[in-house]
């Protein structure tokens, strides 16, 4: 029993964890879906989460479909199969690449801000005030984050596959001397619709951990400056984990046997 002591602990503490990341995520979503609502912070949020993250999202999905198409190319000329290049960069883009890419750098970006923000609010008692004014903090503060998230994840991820096909584009017909048309008729041949919406759904599914992530430790953070960025750490760090995790249950409702 001694042995198996600390086994028990540490399963509790996972068990009570997920028991309160729950009830505050059932708590979110069911203020997502009843008004009132706050138009004018679900749009700040919107601009945030999405407009400025466009910048490194799309520098992350250009250099990747670049390198994509040049390690498919180092391959695949071994087999003499060099036309799948334009069917590998667009199925790994906009199935895999794309959504998965751009969910971790909008965590890292935006989760580790979230968490900041509303952390330095909770150990400044700006929520308690929040709650003193009769205003619910889970309207003001974590509802329009989850619309945000969720709303915007999808069109950073449609524009982040765009801008990855594009960028296997230019390395297949500038460096490796695709015929162009050739390129993009394969690129079309082969790319289907639940290609496209396995992405976004992903991209949706991302948005929505990000956002829960961010509000979830900056609303629990305890401890002054310490506090806030043990927070962010944790923030960033378990948005991404889950990410991974929804990112393989996902496919397997998409594409599994």
């Amino acid at each position: 029993m001694p042995v198996l002591a600390p086994i028990g602990r540490v399963f509790l503490s996972f068990l009570a964890a997920t028991g309160r990341l729950t009830l505050f995520a059932v708590r979110a979503v069911s203020h997502c879906v009843r008004p009132p609502w706050y138009p004018r912070l679900i749009g700040r949020q919107m601009i945030e989460i999405g407009y400025f993250s466009l910048p490194v999202v799309g520098l992350t999905a250009i250099f990747t479909g670049m390198v994509l198409a040049l390690q498919s190319y180092t391959g695949f000329a071994r087999f003499n199969a060099e036309s799948a290049i334009a069917t590998v960069v667009v199925l790994s883009v906009t199935r895999e690449l794309g959504p998965v890419l751009a969910g971790l750098m909008v965590a890292g970006r935006i989760g580790a801000a979230i968490a900041a923000e509303i952390g330095t609010m909770r150990v400044t008692e700006q929520i308690d005030a929040l709650s003193t004014l009769s205003t619910n903090p889970f309207k003001y503060l974590i509802a329009p984050r989850l619309i945000a998230g969720v709303t915007m994840l999808p069109l950073l991820v449609l524009i982040a596959d765009i801008i990855g096909v594009f960028g296997g584009y230019i390395v297949s017909v500038y460096s490796l001397e695709f015929n162009p048309a050739n390129y993009l008729k394969l690129t079309w041949e082969y790319l289907e619709p639940i290609d496209v919406v396995s992405g976004l759904v992903k991209a949706a599914v991302f948005g929505f951990i990000v956002a829960l992530m961010g509000c979830y430790h900056g609303f629990h953070s305890r401890g002054g400056a310490q506090g806030v960025g043990a927070a962010t750490t944790n923030a960033v760090v378990s948005a991404s984990i889950l990410i991974l995790a929804s990112n393989y249950i996902v496919t397997t409702l998409f594409f599994g046997t």
